[in-house]
């Protein structure tokens, strides 16, 4: 009996410490996983924040934006009409060139001044809670000669040329009457051409029509730079 009972308190000697061993080391595993899972979870959170933060603003500008495009509604009228299809303005002044030529005729020029004045008047009117630029698009285009023409294939490049220049004229005429839209704060025009080719195209009789100018604004709602 006094081997068995000493045995029996030996073996209790060498189990506790083990026991509480065993648990110690079960509470730091437990421990290390509680503050991971805390670290985790607090990252999670800061990025749902974010995110929310991200969409929040993004919403935010999408409101501006969606003002900004019934504001821009002013302009449709005597001399723009704006093309759904394309989400663009036409300049809705009748331009004559002649065949080649990028001059504006003196007979254009009223109507035109007086679309550069309405579109700069409707852009500067516009009231918004963030700070917007506008990027607008001056297009010239350029009409095809009759099907079959061998113009059409010879010039096709150059007429890309031919269109920029028209563009360039209309603002050379805006900037020689005061109206330099390269100095309204917010404001980046921007003159291109597309020749014979581009989106939104008249066809078959109305390819004449195509010696157009277009209009596209396009608004940018954030930090100014």
């Amino acid at each position: 009996m006094n081997n068995a009972t000493s045995n029996n308190r030996q073996n209790n000697d060498f189990f506790w410490p083990s026991y509480v061993d065993l648990m110690t080391s079960l509470f730091v595993v437990m421990l290390v996983l509680f503050v991971y899972s805390f670290k985790l979870f607090k990252d999670r959170e800061g990025e749902l924040k974010q995110a929310n933060g991200e969409l929040k603003a993004k919403a935010a500008e999408l409101e501006q934006i969606t003002k900004i495009r019934r504001s821009l509604q002013q302009l449709e009228g005597r001399y723009f009409r704006y093309d759904p299809t394309n989400e663009r303005h036409e300049l809705l002044v009748p331009v004559q060139f002649k065949a080649g030529r990028d001059e504006i005729q003196d007979s254009y020029k009223p109507a035109l001044l007086q679309a550069g004045r309405t579109l700069r008047t409707v852009l500067k009117s516009i009231k918004t809670d963030q700070p917007v630029r506008y990027l607008v698009i001056v297009e010239g285009m350029a009409a095809r000669y009759p099907q079959g023409d061998p113009r059409n294939a010879r010039e096709e490049q150059t007429t890309y040329q031919l269109s920029y220049r028209r563009a360039l004229n209309l603002l050379n005429l805006w900037k020689q009457n005061g109206l330099n839209f390269g100095q309204d704060r917010g404001i980046e025009l921007i003159i291109g051409g597309s020749g014979f080719y581009g989106t939104g195209r008249y066809q078959g009789r109305r390819e004449g029509d195509n010696k157009r100018f277009l209009i596209q604004v396009i608004p940018k709602v954030g930090r100014m730079q």
